[in-house]
């Protein structure tokens, strides 16, 4: 009989405890989780304080007794390991309701301690109206503040994927809410053209987004409350009520009420660093294809580990609930005698904003440029389902991949409907070893209140495939601020289109129809750069010019693509 004690719960502890228990009748399988709770769904959380998920206890998914019941595994919550000696095989547990201290050894051990909220050294941080959101007891404590203070204003630091979430519930509770962003976007997976569009919808939305913009102190001081002798309000109790100053890093201040951090998160590693576990150069837990750490009866999966991008082998932290849930399910066969390897992460995620949706799979471009890794982009948008069907929404969506070979390496997609269904299929593409040429064949539903017969996917696909086909030339925005005395930008936009959009400056304008019957107009000895709204009249001009003997390239995505990228916010 195999004796597995699991260290932390909820996506990869859990899954892992439920996982060995299917395989093996006869081990003994023991959680030991610090906090009170062993498995609830922490994506939830921001959901429940916005009041859309009204259950709280819709979050536990399970509980030690349901465990029990179950699958037969003894959960220990309030039990914190201290200690871990390796040499004996022995845990250091403290019981945090009795204090009282006791060991208890393992066969194997499974490391799932996750990560936590980063707090950095900021004058007055522990401000109890400052919180962080990592778990059940951190949503109540919001919970309590907003039900007791009733919070008129609220501060969220970073903008990331709690961050946005948490704005959204606060504005959907009716809070004014301020973002502060310390980077030049919010959503640190996709790149700023990308991000531009949750900026705008940020602001859309009545939040003050700010930019470029930290937090470096926290101050707290009360506000003199009026006296019920004055408000002739007798029936209400006075209670203290105080704002809290942030000072921020552009030596401005701002009043508020509330502080949301959350800046991002770390591994927690402290255990397996005291016991002489390997870390990796990212802070991480190092471990192999089958989650073993530097000991090979160790595993350690989620959050707290070091694992392979999929692009490119490298490793990468990358804290979702996905990947902990499947290294979870493969440590537990391994530790029971099988050989599982995992395969990579690719980061595949999704957020909601208010009523559209960001994801990304793989790489993007700015991880691309910093690994000096050669990759060609490109942008499509276009509607949700078929247009002439009512509730299409646009999709704006990025594929990079490789100039060569094709190779699938990243994509991001923002919209109000259908987003997850394209990057889910991104990322299923990437995975299976797809190119860009194979994305142009995919065969996907379609009935006009799902999609259309030639996909976002398809659509995505054959311009990628056009480009490395040579049956297109692309340029993009940057090249247009970067324009020679040798090229030309010409606009084939109809001129009402330019009244109510816009265009750019220098542009010569010749709508498409008239284009054929005005050659004559345009130079020979100079390149154009050729743009529509959204590049698909640019690629019909393109192929028209081309033929024609003209040097020629189509600014992919068009117009609406340059304005994502110059959007200042």
């Amino acid at each position: 009989m195999t004796k597995i004690v699991i260290i932390g719960g909820v996506a990869g502890g859990a899954s892992a405890a439920a996982r060995a228990r299917r395989v093996s009748e006869t081990a003994e399988i023991i959680i030991l989780e610090r906090g009170k709770f062993v498995s609830f769904a922490n994506c939830g959380l921001p959901y429940h304080i916005s009041g859309e998920i009204e259950s709280r206890d819709a979050l536990l998914l399970q509980t030690p007794e349901s465990f029990k019941s179950r699958f037969n595994v003894d959960v220990r919550v309030h039990n914190e390991v201290v200690a871990i000696d390796r040499q004996a095989k022995q845990l250091t547990v403290r019981n945090l309701m009795t204090n009282e201290m006791y060991q208890e050894s393992y066969e194997k051990l499974l490391l799932s301690p996750g990560a936590s909220p980063i707090k950095p050294p900021i004058s007055g941080i522990n401000n109890h109206f400052v919180h962080s959101l990592r778990n059940i007891p951190d949503m109540d404590e919001i919970l309590s503040n907003l039900l007791l203070h009733k919070p008129k204003h609220a501060t969220v630091v970073g903008g990331g994927f709690i961050g946005l979430e948490m704005v959204e519930a606060l504005r959907h509770l009716g809070l004014d809410v301020t973002l502060l962003e310390l980077a030049d976007q919010v959503m640190g997976p996709v790149d700023l053209e990308m991000a531009n569009m949750l900026h705008q919808k940020l602001v859309d939305n009545g939040v003050d987004l700010r930019l470029k913009t930290g937090l470096t102190a926290v101050d707290e001081y009360p506000i003199q409350l009026a006296e019920a002798d004055n408000t002739g309000d007798y029936d209400k109790p006075i209670l203290p009520h105080y704002h809290l100053q942030l000072t921020l890093s552009d030596n401005n201040t701002l009043a508020t009420d509330l502080v949301i951090l959350a800046i991002g998160v770390k591994p927690e590693t402290s255990l397996a660093s005291e016991c002489g576990l390997v870390l990796g150069q990212l802070g991480g837990i190092r471990v192999d294809e089958g989650m073993r750490t530097s000991d090979a009866d160790i595993y350690a999966v989620g959050d707290a580990i070091e694992t392979a991008d999929f692009v490119t082998g490298n490793p990468t932290l990358i804290p979702l609930a996905g990947p902990a849930n499947r290294q979870g399910r493969l440590a537990a066969d391994n530790m029971l005698g099988g050989d599982k390897k995992y395969r990579a992460t690719q980061g595949t995620a999704i957020c909601k904003l208010f009523d559209m949706a960001i994801a990304s799979t793989g790489l993007n471009e700015k991880s691309l440029l910093k690994q000096n890794i050669p990759f060609e982009k490109i942008y499509v948008h276009t509607a949700s389902h078929a247009s002439y069907y009512p509730g299409a929404h646009p999709i704006s969506l990025k594929l990079l991949f490789c100039p060569s070979s094709g190779r699938i390496l990243g994509a991001q997609a923002a919209g109000i409907d259908g987003v997850d269904k394209r990057m889910d299929v991104l990322a299923v593409a990437q995975r299976a070893g797809m190119t860009v040429h194979d994305l142009a064949d995919l065969e996907l539903t379609y009935a006009p209140p799902f999609g259309s017969a030639r996909d976002v996917v398809n659509q995505a696909g054959m311009v990628a495939a056009n480009v490395l086909l040579g049956d297109e030339a692309i340029c993009h925005s940057q090249d247009l601020h970067a324009l020679t005395a040798e090229q030309i930008i010409v606009d084939i936009r109809n001129p009402g289109e330019l009244t109510a959009m816009g265009s750019i400056a220098g542009a010569m304008n010749i709508p498409l129809p008239e284009l054929r019957d005005r050659l004559n107009e345009l130079p020979n000895d100079k390149e154009l750069l050729v743009f529509c709204q959204v590049g698909l009249r640019g690629h019909v001009a393109y192929r028209m010019l081309i033929q024609h003997g003209f040097k020629v390239r189509n600014l992919t995505g068009g117009y609406k693509t340059y304005q994502m990228v110059n959007a200042r916010f």
